[in-house]
């Protein structure tokens, strides 16, 4: 009888050494995989924030070399020479009907050309 208590005490002994050491395996097992999943995380994050940091450095760099809003030109007027002919026509016709003495003819005439 007493070898049947020593076996059996051997036994719980044993079953409980077998515990301590499988739930001492999943608690490190556990540890690690929580460290494992913790630096994942942090990984990602960190390649988040990097993958966003260039995505502002790229909209900064594409504010700021975009090109100027384009301006439109003012319309084409007549050429200079056709208008100083133009005005110098009118002149000679003032000057023809006497309108504009010769002084005034000469001056005004002088006045078109130095424009």
């Amino acid at each position: 009888m007493r070898a049947r208590r020593v076996m059996r005490r051997r036994s719980v002994v044993r079953t409980a050494a077998t515990t301590a050491v499988v739930a001492g395996t999943a608690a490190a097992v556990g540890g690690a995989v929580s460290h494992h999943q913790q630096q994942k995380y942090a990984q990602q994050d960190y390649e988040q924030q990097a993958m966003q940091e260039q995505a502002n450095e790229q909209q900064m760099q594409q504010e700021q070399y975009s090109p100027a809003p384009e301006q439109y030109a003012a319309p084409v007027e007549q050429a200079p020479e056709a208008d100083l002919t133009v005005k110098l026509q009118q002149l000679g016709q003032l000057h023809e009907s006497g309108v504009l003495t010769d002084e005034e003819f000469a001056a005004a005439k002088q006045k078109l050309l130095a424009s």
